[in-house]
Formats: structure tokens, sequence, C-alpha cells
């Protein structure tokens, strides 16, 4: 057909592709916002079972709400043919990613894995069965997060579209029970995924074969070599959790997601802290080379040392029987550290120390104590360390509304402000805890998802001191919605990224150069693009009037 043309209310403008299901972006006229709209084609639709499943995808789908499942807007039927409306999503699927080598380091596979992991628990916490899990089905966003679609096959408790002895799914990925048709349990998903984490981590198929024959055979008989995913710059730990996904029989493998999940956050934070390998430039194991942590980031035998050296011998002897010891009374002087600070570029709260919940995966992770601006730096704070440094303020510098973040900053900008003011830009664990407290919830005020709590889906930003019901549980403000935020986090951008900026930015940028986070949304977002432990990977030169930041400062004791 001739594009543009209206279909309903949406009017497809670009053919995306498609099989027995036809998928286009298009533009929904009634809001204004950009779709994907599948339509079944009409040999398809003219197939009673077909067209069932068709909708069955669409009922299933719209009943499932995650940040890491792709949304359905809508569903119907136009003039005999059933359409589905989608989230419109930037980027590739997972099949690409592995193929172009572009699913990127250790950390960012395993942050996919635990991202998947997440949303199939959720399915099956409401009695979905997905079925077809493999690397076509996980879609990553130019950001990098990653999105489970097509539930075409899934099965909901109380309805089950094939006959018994039908095998439904992807050959390369299916469980032993699927090939004998018999026993669909949530354990399918468990395996499948198993397959998947074989291929995301090796960059090569587990089961191959030049006949249907040969493929039911290796899904039957053989088993993932754990030495092959070491060998590929898998810990030991992860290529065990590997093998267990993928065993033959369901009640040897993980009894669900959830196990599944705590089984790779210890991955994730034996890989976080640099005990674990990290692959190559090739993808062999670098045993040599372990992620550079901040001095402050100390393990918590080393930080309970560090702290009992410089409160003397008897604060040693105190950290390491504590438990023994009644508490007294607090000695005059010494209430510890002050939970307000009143700091140069703004006030600052006092995050204490402890575990709290990090990442999408939720692993458990300790930090110090240490301070964080309650607000994002405003442009009256900015144009005082621009006067005082000779700093030059940035382009369309709103001098007229001193309340207002500060934006169109680069990293550098940003991180030179916080150097004037005595204080350090936040790397990523610091900022999520400041956010999101030790329970891990998903935005500063909990897990509801309230548009009403943050500046989103707005025409401009808020005063920094605005939004005070949306606060943080460390009272600090904006930390969803507003303008995104400069985190320290130089890493390697996906290719996707490069793309993506490579349009805005010239010269075009490169992995070589510096690359950072920054989080929590901004006012021209969506609420769950504020979800806390989210991110976008952006180039440290690249300014936008959506990015802005706020300082973190140590406790006087831990420099």
């Amino acid at each position: 057909m001739q594009l543009p043309v209206r279909f309903g209310k949406y009017e497809l403008q670009e053919f995306l592709g498609g099989g027995m299901s036809h998928v286009y972006r298009a533009l929904d006229t009634v809001i204004g916002r950009q779709v994907a709209v599948k339509i079944l084609t009409g040999d398809a639709a003219r197939d009673v079972e077909a067209k069932e499943r068709f909708l069955h995808e669409a009922r299933i789908s719209g009943t499932i709400q995650h940040d890491h499942i792709v949304t359905i807007h809508d569903y119907g039927e136009e003039e005999g043919f059933p359409y589905i409306v989608m989230e419109f999503l930037r980027g590739g699927d997972l099949r690409d990613a592995i193929r172009n080598g572009q699913a990127g380091d250790l950390l960012n596979r395993l942050r996919i894995a635990a991202e998947t992991a997440s949303a199939l628990e959720f399915c099956h916490q409401r009695g979905i069965i997905h079925r077809d899990i493999k690397p076509e089905n996980i879609f990553l966003e130019q950001s990098g997060r990653s999105k489970i679609m097509d539930f075409g096959i899934s099965k909901a408790a109380g309805f089950n579209l094939t006959k018994a002895g039908n095998t439904m799914g992807t050959p390369y990925y299916m469980s032993p029970e699927q090939v004998m048709g018999v026993n669909i349990t949530p354990q399918v998903d468990v395996y499948s995924y198993g397959i998947v984490l074989y291929e995301l981590f090796t960059g090569e198929r587990l089961v191959s074969g030049d006949s249907m024959e040969r493929l039911f055979y290796v899904i039957l008989n053989e088993n993932p070599d754990p030495l092959k995913l070491q060998s590929a710059g898998a810990p030991k730990a992860l290529a065990d959790l590997v093998v267990k996904c993928a065993a033959k029989k369901p009640e040897e493998r993980f009894q669900g997601f959830g196990a599944v999940r705590q089984a790779l956050a210890s991955v994730i934070t034996e890989v976080r802290d640099g005990v674990a390998p990290r692959p190559g430039p090739s993808g062999a194991a670098n045993t040599t080379t372990k992620k550079p942590a901040p001095a402050i980031k100390l393990g918590p035998i080393m930080a309970a040392g560090l702290c009992a050296l410089l409160l003397g011998g008897a604060g040693l002897w105190f950290l390491l029987n504590k438990d023994k010891v009644k508490p007294g009374p607090t000695p005059p002087g010494n209430t510890g550290p002050a939970p307000t600070l009143a700091a140069k570029g703004g006030n600052m709260n006092l995050v204490p120390a402890g575990e709290f919940l990090f990442g999408s995966s939720r692993s458990p992770v300790k930090l110090p104590a240490f301070y964080m601006d309650v607000t994002e730096v405003g442009n009256r704070a900015y144009r005082e360390f621009a006067t005082a440094s000779g700093h030059a303020l940035p382009d369309a510098f709103a001098a007229d509304a001193p309340s207002l973040p500060v934006t169109n900053v680069s990293f550098t900008d940003a991180k030179e402000f916080c150097t004037w003011a005595g204080k350090r830009l936040p790397d990523e664990r610091e900022w999520e805890k400041a956010a999101r407290g030790a329970d891990g919830r998903n935005y500063p005020w909990g897990n509801d998802g309230r548009s009403a709590m943050a500046n989103v889906s707005a025409k401009g930003p808020a005063p920094v001191d605005s939004f005070e019901t949306g606060a943080s549980p460390y009272k600090l403000l904006h930390m969803t919605g507003n303008v995104w935020e400069w985190i320290d986090h130089p890493h390697t951008p996906s290719a996707q990224a490069i793309e993506s900026f490579g349009k805005m930015l010239t010269p075009k940028p490169t992995a070589n150069e510096p690359w950072h986070y920054i989080k929590g949304g901004a006012y021209d977002r969506t609420l769950a693009e504020g979800v806390v432990y989210e991110w976008s990977s952006v180039p440290g030169r690249f300014t936008s009037p959506t990015i802005g930041f706020r300082c973190a400062q140590d406790l006087p004791e831990s420099k």
C-alpha cells in the first residue's frame, strides 16, 4: 500500500516488517503519540486459528504492565483486519546485538539477563507462560533497556489454544517438554531462558542441526558446556546458573524466576566488585583487569577497619565485639553526622550508610554514608559559580528564572561546578540509593505510578524546590522527572547509542570518547522513563534543555 494511509484513528507512516502480520510505525492521531501497529494480513485473518491466536496475544499482552515488557496500548479490528497497537521502540532485538557483537560487556549482558528474568517472573506470578523465549523476542532499546515481546503462543491459566501433543515454540529454544508435547509448565520458560543466556554469553547457539530430528536429539540429550561459557568470560557461578536453567528435567531447574534473579544478583555483585574475570576485547576472559572503584568503595571488613583506625584502637575493639556490648548513653558531642548540611551551591541531606537494593534485579549493595543535594542545581547557584570562576554560562541560560534547574550543561560543566562547591558528581549506586532508599522501590515515593508526584509529560521544567510530595526517603526532590541528571559512570556505549547520537552531534561521537549515564527522566518523558534504576547512555560533551545535575559529598571522616 502507498504510505502514509489512515487505518482507523492511526496514520500508518512506515512499514517495519512482518510475516503473517505486518508492523508499521504509526501516529495515533487522537493524542499525537508515535506507536507501532501490528496488523494481521488478509490471508491470516481468514484462518480462524491464526486470527484467534493473534487476538489471544492482544488479550494476554494487554493485561501485562511491566518495565521490561512491551506495552500494549490498544487492540481491535478494523475493516476485518485484527490489529494490536504497541509502544514504538527504537533499537533492535537481542539476536542482532549478539550477531553484531553489540550486547556490551559482561555487566551489561548480566543486566539484560536480570531484566528479562524480572519480566518473566512477573508473567509467571500472573499465570502466564510465554513459551517462546528467544533472542528475537527480547528487544533492546537505544538506551540499552530490554523488553520482552511477542506473546503470540503464550499460555494463560485456564486457556490452551493448542491441542495436546502439539509442539509450540521456536525449535532452537524449545524445552524437552515442548518437544515431547507434554507437561507445559512455567519451567519451559526457565529452560528457554537458559538457552538464550548460553548464546548471550558465548555468542553461539547451543542447539543446532541440519534436520528437525537432529535438533530434537540435541534438546533431549545434550547439555550446555560450562567450560565453554567460562572460556568466553563468564564466571563459574554464571556458567553453573546457565547449566541449571537448561537442565533436561523440569524439577532440576531453578524453581521459578525468583530463584534465578537471586542467583543472578550474586553474580552481578561478584562481577561489579571486581571478583570475577571480565571479558577482554575479543570476548576471552581477562583475569588481570578489575573494575576500578572509588577509594571509598571498600568492602564491609575493610571499611570497618578504616573507620576503626580513624576512631582509635578502642573503636576497633567495639566494632569487632559490638554484639557483646550493651548500648550506653551517647557521649556528649558525638551525635554522628548531621542529617542536613548547609553547603556551597545548595543544601544537602544525609544518605546513611548501609545496604540497599540496587538495579532492576534489586541486588543487595552496601554503601558508606554520604550527602546528596536536596535539589537539582538551579540557575541562581550556577550563575554564582560562573561569576566566581569565570566559567561560561550555558546556551539559553534562563537568567530571569533563578529557581529553575540549570540545563544545557555538559558532564564537564557539571563536574566543574561540583568541584567549585567542594562536592563531586554522584556515581550510579549513590544516586540510585538516594533516589529509592533501601527497599528497592521503583520511584522515590514508592512503587505506585502516580504521575502527579513528578514533573513528567510536561512542557517545561519546574522550580527545583517543588513537588515535595514526590520526595525520596531522604527528602530529596525531583529524582524522578524535571530534568535528567548527570552520573559519574564512565562506560563503553552500545552501537545503537553511538548511531543515535551521531545524528545529533558534530563531529559524530565514538566509543573512545567519554560517555556517562544520565538518570531520573525529564519533564518531556513519561513517568515510566523515570524509574529510578533506569538510565540512558550519553556522550559527556552532549548538552540538552532536559539535562541538569545535582552533587554529592563524602562525609568528613570518609575523606
